[in-house]
C-alpha cells in the first residue's frame, strides 16, 4: 500500500453524529491508514479540521484540540510558501480552487499516490496523485 494523502472531510465525517454511516467509513478508512503508518495530512488539513470541528460540528476547543493531537501519528506536510506556490500555479492550470490545489500538491510533495477527498472529481489524476472518493 502506498501513502494516501486524507482531506479535512474524511477527518471531520470521522466525528459527524449527524452521518452515522459516513462516520463508521471513515473511522474505518483511518484506522486502516494508521495501523499500517500510511497515512498523510497537512498543516492546512490540521487548521481546517480545528475549524469545521468546532464550527460545524460543535466539539468543545479543547477536545477538538486533543483530537488534533492524535492526528500527529500521520505524517504532517508543513505548508511552505514554495507549496503556496505550487498550488497557485496548480489552481491556475487545473481550474481548481487554491485551497483543492494546496491540498493536491501537499499529497504530491509526500509522494502520495492518492488522496481521499469528496472536494474533487473522484477518479481524476492531477500532478500525478489519483483522487479517490472512499465514501462513495
Amino acid at each position: 500500500m502506498s501513502k494516501i494523502f486524507i482531506d479535512t472531510n474524511i477527518l471531520v465525517y470521522s466525528m459527524d453524529d449527524f452521518d452515522l454511516e459516513k462516520k463508521e467509513k471513515s473511522r474505518l478508512l483511518l484506522k486502516s491508514l494508521t495501523k499500517k503508518h500510511y497515512g498523510v495530512i497537512s498543516t492546512q488539513v490540521m487548521q481546517e479540521f480545528y475549524v469545521a470541528a468546532t464550527k460545524k460540528l460543535c466539539v468543545d476547543p479543547v477536545m477538538a484540540k486533543n483530537i488534533l493531537h492524535s492526528f500527529e501519528r500521520f505524517e504532517i506536510i508543513i505548508v511552505t510558501p514554495n507549496l503556496i506556490n505550487d498550488a497557485i500555479d496548480c489552481s491556475i492550470i487545473n481550474q481548481l480552487s487554491f485551497w483543492d490545489s494546496l491540498i493536491l500538491v501537499s499529497a504530491e510533495s509526500a509522494n502520495c499516490k492518492e488522496v481521499w477527498t469528496e472536494d474533487l472529481n473522484d477518479g481524476q489524476i492531477i500532478r500525478g496523485v489519483k483522487i479517490e472518493n472512499p465514501l462513495k
